[in-house]
């Protein structure tokens, strides 16, 4: 059967810069698609092309005749309508239920009624979402259609466009409602895309395997060159003549290899621990908060203690940002007390983006101004190589904050943030915009930060990858406490946050969420093999430990691999095999003392 939308061979061209070189796009009758690549590669160009709303500079567009295609865009504009249903409205084709637009609206969180020069920006996604699904297309393309969403909401969304029977072409940062809605994920990378005609469960593990694959490729480029090299020095023709053919073919490989190793850049991110805290961090009992006859927080406890992470959820209005200022003392609570212990560093991510003024260049955001130098844990390092290190050029030191993507304003706060020691991090919608290579490598700060972490998401996936324990809202003012992540929240509550829970809410008591120890009697006695374990274990992971961080200091030389390719692959296996003997360990550890502290008990 020949495709509804047809793009093949597309080239554009932004400056000096190649975004898509050769990017093609096949999308079927009823096919469910997601179109994944890093912030910047061009997804959102692509979609553009797709939907006939910029055209490329080269390459085939073919779309059947007759067949609807509708666009969500990331920044809609509402101009030229009195109210968010007038443009529902106009968005349906003759024939078409007008009731669909007030359903749509009402499930989205608007009335209809709101004037479009009022609305925030996430009011005006919801409006222009309701607005491609309202004529139910042949084809739509949704570009971040999460963003801004609540729990319910994305739960609600996953729905519909489930029970929908045209086509669907979906970028988005989260993993779960990708999983959840994919048949087939197209690749965007280096201005090309791959295709795998499965879900998106499947992506990463085929995408770490073409990776590997060019590595290899790559590996073997690098001896030829190596070859070519003694050729041009040693070879009796090079003495007499050099052979222009071969030295060609040797600058090619040598300009591959340098383009390739600048487009496949990854975010260096790493949170610096500040001083240690005590090990209660909040203890908060019967906390309630009122605004005017409406009680935002009633009769809340909790207990969190260091290492603890935190998630928060519940639709958007519940409180949740009430809840994080009672929690963190920014706010006093009408009833009850909290109590915060001692040596708090603490550290917050703003999901406003409040903290970067617009017309502030990237490197003044990071420095305050006036200087070249950021201070990151402390010590001194110029701004523009603390730029790189979260995927940012050198010459972008001088751009504008407003001109940058929502990605790169979202990096943007993460560097600000990671550059000050802290030991409890305050995170409210850390995720918003980050592609998926960033959020992985996030979720191992957040997971591997030595302190504490308060996060505020609407990302299932990575709640469940970060979070210890769930602070959900019940409703009318009440939050529950439950251990685990967000999949073990569902479980213990019986269904998702769409609907009330099928049995008694789970008490908001941090005894409620600790896990409880096995009975003592069924726990073995500790042999002298696992004494002797737990008191050297520590001792050998310390010093697994330094070793990894000589190796990863060696390793972070820009020039080492142009210049020694052999030891850049010698030390990137030490590290690999130094790392997973320390992880083993780390593991045995935690396992003995679990041991030890259940007999204790």
């Amino acid at each position: 059967m020949a495709p509804l939308l047809f793009l093949k061979d597309i080239h554009i061209r932004f400056g000096n810069t190649v975004l898509l070189d050769g990017a093609e796009l096949s999308v079927g009758e009823g096919e469910r698609l997601c179109l994944v690549g890093r912030n910047g590669s061009g997804k959102s160009t692509l979609l553009k092309i797709a939907a006939g709303m910029i055209e490329a500079d080269s390459g085939e567009h073919f779309a059947q005749p007759g067949a609807t295609i509708r666009y969500l865009p990331q920044e809609p504009n509402l101009t030229g309508y009195a109210t968010t249903h007038d443009y529902v409205e106009a968005g349906l084709q003759p024939g078409d239920d007008p009731n669909r637009a007030y359903y749509l609206l009402g499930h989205l969180g608007l009335t209809g009624q709101e004037v479009p020069s009022n609305l925030s920006g996430g009011e005006a996604r919801r409006a222009a979402l309701a607005r491609v699904l309202a004529p139910r297309p042949d084809i739509l393309l949704l570009d971040e259609p999460t963003n801004h969403l609540d729990l319910p909401a994305i739960e609600w969304l996953e729905s519909e466009l489930k029970s929908m029977r045209g086509a669907l072409v979906l970028i988005s940062h989260d993993r779960r409602f990708l999983e959840n809605l994919s048949r087939a994920v197209v690749w965007l990378d280096r201005g090309q895309t791959r295709r795998l005609d499965q879900g998106f469960g499947a992506f990463e593990n085929w995408r770490d395997t073409v990776l590997e694959q060019e590595e290899i490729e790559r590996h073997k480029r690098d001896r030829k060159i190596a070859n070519e090299l003694d050729w041009l020095t040693h070879g009796r023709s090079a003495r007499r003549k050099r052979n222009q053919g071969r030295l060609a073919r040797l600058n090619s490989l040598r300009k591959g290899r340098r383009e390739e190793l600048k487009s496949m850049g990854t975010v260096k991110m790493e949170a610096l621990e500040g001083g240690t805290s005590g090990t209660k961090v909040i203890d908060a009992k019967g906390i309630a908060k009122s605004f005017g006859d409406k009680q935002v927080i009633r009769d809340f406890n909790l207990r969190i203690h260091r290492g603890d992470r935190i998630g928060i959820v519940g639709p958007n209005g519940a409180g949740k940002t009430t809840l994080i200022k009672l929690l963190t003392g920014e706010l006093q609570p009408d009833a009850g007390n909290v109590k915060l212990g001692t040596g708090l560093e603490m550290a917050k991510l703003d999901q406003n983006r409040a903290a970067l003024h617009p017309e502030d260049n990237l490197a003044d955001a990071l420095t305050g101004g006036g200087s070249d130098t950021v201070f990151v844990g402390g010590k001194p390092r110029h701004v523009v190589s603390y730029m790189q290190d979260f995927l940012f050029t050198p010459a972008q030191a001088r751009t504008p904050v407003k001109v940058l993507s929502g990605g790169e304003r979202a990096r943007l706060l993460l560097a600000r943030l990671f550059a000050v020691p802290s030991n409890f991090l305050v995170l409210d919608e850390p995720t918003n915009d980050l592609d998926l290579e960033t959020l992985d490598l996030l979720e191992e700060v957040v997971g591997d930060y030595p302190g504490t972490a308060l996060v505020v998401s609407h990302d299932r996936d990575f709640l469940d990858r970060v979070a210890t324990m769930i602070v959900m809202s019940e409703g009318d003012g009440r939050f529950s406490v439950y251990a685990g992540g967000y999949s073990d929240m569902v479980a213990q509550r019986g269904q998702g946050v769409t609907k009330s829970a099928a049995k008694q809410p789970a008490k908001s008591d941090e005894k409620k969420s600790a896990p409880t120890r096995p009975p003592r009697e069924s726990v073995a006695k500790l042999s002298f093999s696992d004494q002797h374990a737990l008191k050297t274990l520590p001792g050998q992971i310390e010093t697994q430990n330094k070793q990894i961080a000589a190796l990863q200091a060696e390793l972070s030389d820009p020039k080492l691999y142009a210049s020694n390719a052999a030891r850049f692959t010698m030390l990137s296996a030490q590290l690999a095999d130094l790392a997973a003997k320390r992880d083993a360990n780390e593991e045995l550890w935690l396992a003995l003392e679990m041991k030890r502290e259940a007999l204790e008990s």
